[in-house]
């Protein structure tokens, strides 16, 4: 992983990814990627979010992280090399339940999958986070059922820390079982000994 800075923003690039801060140009690339329903079975209740949703809520909340935290924490578009294609996005933020820890999350367009990008753009992050700042533990969390981010989070040298239960309040079309999550996690001494 490389490091760059354009225009005062960092830029982390990898063998086939640039990873760059989103901005307000993203919302079309969001909608995108929010449309899809495959890519959104496992969040939001299973329902895409409108272009609405994301010029007035998603992205904001998204940009207002660079305020809050600067070059530390965020969302980062991911961009394939060399054609210049949005795909998804990174991040690595501090986890809403324990703000002492920090979140690793990404999602992909379904075009994506099965490349290795998830896990490419995550040990960028990994990496940036344990050797840039410093960070003692980064966690990640996804519904049970979604094998194919649990996969990754595992291929990234995470363990299962944790299993929860999302409110039926906040998720009242899926059933206990549907509603089940996993949390896993990956200290720096056990990132360091990695081979």
């Amino acid at each position: 992983m490389s490091k760059r800075s354009v225009g005062g923003r960092i830029y982390l690039e990898t063998d086939r990814l640039v990873l760059r801060v989103l901005t307000a140009a993203d919302a079309d690339n969001l909608f995108d990627l929010d449309s899809d329903p495959d890519v959104m079975r496992y969040l939001n209740n299973g329902r895409t979010h409108t272009r609405k949703e994301i010029v007035e809520r998603v992205l904001p909340h998204y940009l207002d992280h660079y305020a809050r935290y600067g070059d530390r924490y965020g969302f980062w578009a991911a961009i394939e090399k060399p054609r210049g294609d949005f795909i998804g996005w990174f991040h690595l933020r501090p986890f809403r339940d324990a703000p002492e820890e920090i979140e690793l999350g990404y999602r992909l367009k379904r075009s994506s999958w099965g490349k290795g990008y998830a896990t490419e753009g995550c040990r960028a992050l990994i990496q940036k986070g344990f050797v840039e700042l410093g960070i003692d533990k980064i966690v990640a969390d996804t519904l049970a059922r979604n094998v194919r981010s649990r996969r990754v989070m595992e291929a990234l040298g995470m363990t299962l820390e944790a299993e929860f239960t999302l409110d039926a309040n906040e998720f009242p079309e899926w059933n206990a079982e549907e509603r089940r999550g996993v949390k896993y996690a990956l200290t720096r001494a056990e990132w360091m000994a990695m081979p």
